[in-house]
């Protein structure tokens, strides 16, 4: 479906809209003194690993941390690419879901050392954290319903990329730990806040200050996890089918016309982050924006809505 002209417009002209839309882009700009080029410069003298996107004609994509050999850490050029990646979805209009995983059997153990003892001063380190929670941010506010798929371990960064999903399900014997307070830090990817939304700040505050180890059982009593996988399989299939099944498990809310996920998205999306008032009108101008285009009118004609 596409949106008519007139439809476009009243986005458009949107003042609601219009701040939602801003939120899409960058936490961190050079108007608040954050010098992207000069970080990503210094990240990318780090190589090793890939994170990889496959996007899919279901609309669903795929998105793989890469580094087996570094248990999926992510090395500075990772890192680039992980920004990189968000950009290409960013334009992909017509994606509908994104499943992100780990490879090899386990999801990510944060950043690969090698890299950050090379930035170990307070500068770069501070422009490192305003690198990646400019990616993460992003990743979340994508237009797309997300779900972490972790299997194996999520370690410090790699527990902050499971909260810049929507959701997150968890394979038998997989671990959540925010292990931060054991390196002297606290998450510096935009973990820590968007943990507080997921379970509270008093589950948040048990995680971070004990270093728990969320297993599943764990993570659905607390609201970390939003599903358990079957694990029926061993070493390779066992990953492929993770991966089956949580293809399957996001088709549930993603099945229809691209337009209409996305803006169900986006509503949410607002609903989260924009003032109460300010996202009813983002929310109208969402409905508006959709009310009598084709897929409406279809749904009138075929009593969609008793189906």
């Amino acid at each position: 479906m596409v949106l008519s002209a007139a439809n476009w417009h009243l986005l458009s002209r949107s003042a609601a809209w219009g701040q939602l839309l801003l939120r899409n882009g960058s936490v961190y700009t050079p108007a608040s003194g954050f010098q992207e080029e000069e970080i990503r410069e210094k990240l990318l003298a780090f190589p090793g690993g890939s994170v990889d996107l496959v996007k899919q004609e279901s609309g669903i994509a795929v998105l793989t941390v890469n580094h087996p050999a570094r248990m999926n850490a992510f090395s500075g050029s990772m890192m680039v690419e992980l920004e990189e990646r968000v950009s290409q979805l960013e334009g992909w209009m017509e994606g509908k879901g994104l499943i992100v995983q780990g490879a090899a059997g386990t999801f990510c153990s944060g950043s690969d050392l090698t890299a950050v003892r090379a930035i170990s001063n307070p500068q770069d380190g501070v422009r490192m954290c305003m690198f990646m929670q400019n990616a993460l941010t992003r990743l979340l506010r994508l237009p797309l319903f997300s779900v972490a798929l972790v299997e194996g371990r999520a370690l410090g960064g790699g527990a902050e990329l499971t909260t810049a999903c929507d959701f997150r399900l968890m394979a038998p014997g997989s671990v959540i730990q925010f292990v931060h307070k054991h390196m002297g830090l606290v998450p510096g990817w935009g973990g820590a806040t968007r943990l507080v939304r997921i379970v509270g700040s008093q589950n948040a505050l048990r995680m971070l200050g004990g270093a728990l180890k969320v297993d599943p059982e764990m993570g659905l009593r607390i609201g970390l996890a939003d599903g358990v996988l079957e694990g029926s399989q061993a070493g390779e299939e066992s990953g492929a089918c993770a991966l089956l099944e949580a293809k399957q498990w996001l088709g549930r809310y993603t099945e229809g016309p691209a337009p209409v996920i996305r803006a169900i998205k986006a509503v949410v999306q607002s609903g989260r982050e924009l003032p109460l008032e300010v996202s009813l009108r983002a929310e109208r101008d969402v409905f508006g924006s959709l009310w009598g285009g084709p897929v409406n009118l279809q749904a009138l004609v075929s009593k969609a809505k008793h189906k």
